[in-house]
């Protein structure tokens, strides 16, 4: 399996002889191995040119960039060899279609408030008050008309879940509420920090098949960002990067000591960045034994099996049906 590349420092990547380097600010030339990466992912100011893109697109290798704060910025995209305007069509015709939307969108919310369930669930007793309102709130799911009627019932059962983080952190992290421009805690800026994470796995994987990242459901679809990402990311979210940020908060992984602010901004900085990363990524690759596949498959791998499961649906092979963490 190819591995994500982080850089953190300041430099410049650069293609030599038809290999990968990056030279940091005092001259020292490190070798990436450009034939066994399958993202790069740029937090720290680099410079580079058309040449080192040329080698990126040469290798299939996506490059994605952060901003100061750490969260994303923008995706460069190699030349996309999976193409299929039939299912684009069709992936189309399944957002005007607003009956034919819903199905899939509400499928979405569904393993979103699946996935918060379970969390809640290995917390037993001291979160059973906010695991039965938000049981309560599930069947709303099927019963909404239209998108922003869904986005609304997904954004209460949200609230609850997230209300429920200050029974959750049992180290000095307090939690008041959800705030995402700017995050204005270290809490806070956990969660949309791996987010921005979650976003740009999802992207990744979606570039691997023949899905149009910017032709959504839940979200509207938008000429500013892949908001097929932000659905997919839904399901994902509770399982991958909410279980992360509990593990490095629970475990002192990340104190308060890994967080800086600036302008109003509380954002991680370099060693906590690198210290959730190791834990995000660690989850990624983390396997387990598929029950229908029959073979241990990791989950960033799920993530493009979701997919592919979507794929199914719009070209009318098999209903869509969405990923629920069943151990």
């Amino acid at each position: 399996m190819n591995r994500d590349v982080f850089i953190f420092s300041r430099g410049r990547l650069k293609r030599k002889d038809n290999t990968l380097y990056f030279v940091d600010e005092q001259g020292l030339s490190k070798p990436l191995p450009v034939e066994q990466t399958e993202n790069i992912h740029l937090f720290g100011q680099c410079d580079f040119n058309s040449s080192l893109l040329h080698l990126l697109t040469k290798h299939n290798v996506v490059l994605h960039i952060y901003n100061y704060y750490g969260y994303y910025d923008g995706t460069y995209y190699p030349r996309n060899s999976h193409v299929s305007g039939h299912t684009i069509v069709q992936q189309s015709a399944h957002v005007i279609d607003l009956s034919k939307r819903m199905v899939i969108a509400k499928a979405f919310v569904e393993g979103a408030v699946h996935h918060m369930q379970r969390n809640l669930r290995k917390y037993g007793e001291q979160v059973e008050s906010y695991l039965q309102t938000l049981n309560a709130y599930t069947p709303l799911i099927y019963e909404a008309n239209n998108i922003p009627e869904l986005m609304g019932i997904e954004g209460k059962c949200r609230k609850i879940y997230y209300d429920s983080f200050e029974r959750l952190f049992k180290s000095d992290f307090i939690w008041e509420y959800r705030s995402k421009r700017p995050p204005h805690d270290p809490a806070n800026a956990l969660i949309s920090f791996g987010n921005s994470l979650m976003y740009t796995t999802v992207i990744s994987e979606i570039f691997k098949t023949v899905l149009h990242p910017g032709v959504s459901y839940l979200h509207e679809p938008s000429s500013k960002r892949f908001s097929l990402s932000l659905d997919l990311s839904e399901i994902f979210k509770p399982l991958i990067v909410d279980s992360t940020i509990l593990h490095v908060v629970n475990n002192r992984v990340i104190t308060e000591k890994h967080f800086d602010m600036h302008d109003g901004w509380t954002y991680l900085n370099d060693e906590g960045r690198k210290r959730f990363i190791a834990a995000f990524d660690k989850k990624l690759k983390t396997t387990i034994k598929h029950r229908k596949l029959k073979r241990n498959v990791s989950y960033r791998y799920l993530i493009r099996l979701e997919a592919y499961k979507l794929i199914k649906h719009i070209i009318g092979d098999e209903k869509y049906k969405p990923f629920k963490a069943w151990w």
